[in-house]
């Protein structure tokens, strides 16, 4: 099969026909990706319904701690959602154009908005373990793109970059933050391929170009996003400081339990920007 046929928007469409007669997806505010140690948010969806990623064609099982692999549809804040508790990476041996195929599923049944989340090691000095970020931007550090090969139906060939992540959500995020009295970070969300953790060197290189957390998701996620004119918007846990930043050895362990202890923040905040859109 060529990349299109295999993760493009013909194969999202079929899928999304096979999701929505099983959930019953009707018209969603958003979709919602749940990183490394922030899968909790999937209990708070009230009146859901799943199916896990090995029944969704073109899916692929998450074999990472913390990522539970289901799709899920119900209410948040009293508005429909989409979430995937979970997701597939490409250091697990997917290509960037399968890493990012969920979001065309997620076009394809309706969603406009993409919230996306993730576990980050903090770059900035002054991040503590625990701390929300708001990403304002990335970098592809990750050397591939989900858009290469054939330029499929939904998309843009040269889609615009300028702003990635949404202003408008980026308002209304501060906005929910300031309302649940939640503190919040911002900055630039640096992706790389994974799956080992970065040295001190190239923690120190990250800073340089202007990274302020750096994590193994996501970037190809908003790049699909921006090329089918979906707003995104996206918070990063930092579970912890990068490599050179403190002398703690690092390990996914960590992640999780931050991300359990960060748990109860990270739903007041999303459920506050979900009942806003």
């Amino acid at each position: 099969m060529s990349l299109s046929s295999e993760s493009g928007s013909a194969a999202a469409q079929a899928a999304a026909e096979t999701i929505r007669a099983r959930l019953g997806v009707r018209a969603p505010v958003a979709a919602i990706v749940l990183g490394s140690g922030l899968g909790d948010l999937a209990a708070q969806i009230k009146d859901s319904v799943s199916v896990p990623y090995a029944e969704i064609p073109g899916f692929h099982a998450t074999n990472v701690a913390g990522h539970r692999g289901e799709l899920i549809r119900g209410t948040l804040a009293g508005r429909e959602v989409l979430a995937l508790a979970g997701r597939f990476h490409m250091y697990e041996g997917h290509g960037a154009r399968t890493a990012a195929y969920p979001v065309r599923v997620l076009h394809a049944l309706g969603a406009r908005v993409l919230f996306v989340s993730n576990a980050a090691g903090g770059i900035r000095r002054s991040f503590a373990p625990g701390d929300l970020m708001i990403i304002e931007d990335h970098l592809n550090l990750m050397f591939r793109n989900p858009l290469f090969g054939a330029v499929e139906s939904t998309d843009d060939r040269f889609p615009d970059m300028s702003a990635p992540w949404s202003p408008r959500l980026i308002a209304l995020l501060r906005e929910s933050a300031k309302k649940t009295g939640i503190p919040v970070q911002s900055g630039v969300y640096a992706g790389l391929l994974g799956p080992n953790y970065e040295t001190p060197a190239e923690v120190r290189m990250l800073a340089t170009l202007g990274a302020d957390a750096v994590g193994m998701s996501t970037v190809p996620e908003a790049i699909v996003a921006g090329a089918m004119k979906m707003e995104c918007a996206g918070i990063s846990l930092i579970t912890n400081a990068a490599a050179g930043i403190s002398d703690a050895p690092l390990n996914h362990a960590e992640v999780v339990e931050v991300g359990a202890h960060a748990a109860t923040r990270f739903a007041t905040l999303v459920s506050e920007f979900v009942s806003r859109l």
